[in-house]
């Protein structure tokens, strides 16, 4: 399949545009990263996520050099952990990873949580926004934000995040903050879009999965899809990573629709945002 033609992107409130599929790398270990980043480009993948907290940024940009394909194709993320919050301490750890991803711009530059007990993800929010204003990075967001978290930010600037990168998945389809995002033009982005593996063996999930000829991942990836998030589906085997953007050419129905999301429960695969980093 020829993915490279068929991932369609979504706009983004700064200008640009997101590919709605990208390649994510948590828990990727570093010397695994580079080749792994290098099979998804090659299974036509264009947008990889990465994180400070990830420690695999350098093995990242390694990849985008050794994949020869132009910058302006891509579409990199990265994102301030909880430690660097704060005005100067953003700017300073944004610099440490451009550096570590040898690139002049990252297309999208997140707050990768907002770490209630600092209180400074409003002040480290006006960090970004100069990161932004000097062109570093063409649009900035936020991960793992409540909508309390996002009414302070949206009542204290005028710049309105462009992603929220948020726990997302059948068992946690979070339909009250994905309608907070749709009404302030807020992308949302999923990450655990599988939950760790733990709904893929669900009757509902495989039952769907057989009846297209699918994996019980591309069913659920295609539940994403249809929703209008994105997602950043993460592997570390060529097969996966080249299924998991195989979506593309099939469509669930609006009854198999209403049964995922009849699975949703409120599971939770990590930590809770208002407890994290507290």
């Amino acid at each position: 399949m020829d993915s490279m033609t068929q991932i369609p992107t979504i706009p983004l409130n700064s200008g640009t545009s997101i590919p709605q599929v990208g390649f994510g790398v948590f828990q990727v270990p570093a010397e695994e990263t580079e080749a792994a980043v290098l099979t998804a480009l090659e299974a036509g993948y264009r947008s990889i996520d990465t994180a400070a907290a990830y420690r695999n940024e350098t093995a990242v940009g390694a990849a985008i050099k050794a994949s020869g394909i132009p910058r302006e194709e891509l579409f990199v993320t990265t994102k301030l952990w909880n430690a660097d919050q704060g005005a100067e301490e953003a700017l300073r750890a944004f610099d440490v990873s451009l550096g570590k991803l040898g690139l002049t711009y990252v297309d999208l530059y997140l707050i990768h949580w907002p770490a209630p007990g600092k209180q400074l993800y409003v002040e480290t929010w006006q960090a970004l926004e100069k990161v932004q204003a000097e062109g570093s990075s063409r649009a900035i967001g936020v991960s793992n934000f409540q909508t309390h978290h996002l009414r302070e930010i949206l009542e204290s600037s005028d710049v309105v995040p462009a992603v929220n990168q948020i726990e997302l998945h059948p068992r946690l389809a979070q339909a009250e903050l994905r309608a907070f995002h749709a009404e302030h033009g807020i992308v949302t982005e999923a990450w655990s879009p599988l939950a760790q593996g733990a709904v893929l063996n669900d009757p509902t999930i495989t039952s769907i999965a057989r009846a297209h000829g699918r994996t019980p991942a591309q069913v659920v990836l295609r539940w994403h899809v249809q929703l209008g998030n994105v997602v950043i589906p993460k592997s570390v085997t060529p097969e996966r990573i080249a299924a998991n953007v195989a979506l593309f050419d099939f469509e669930l129905s609006d009854e198999q629709m209403a049964a995922i999301a009849k699975l949703d429960d409120g599971t939770r695969t990590g930590p809770h945002p208002d407890e994290f980093g507290a």
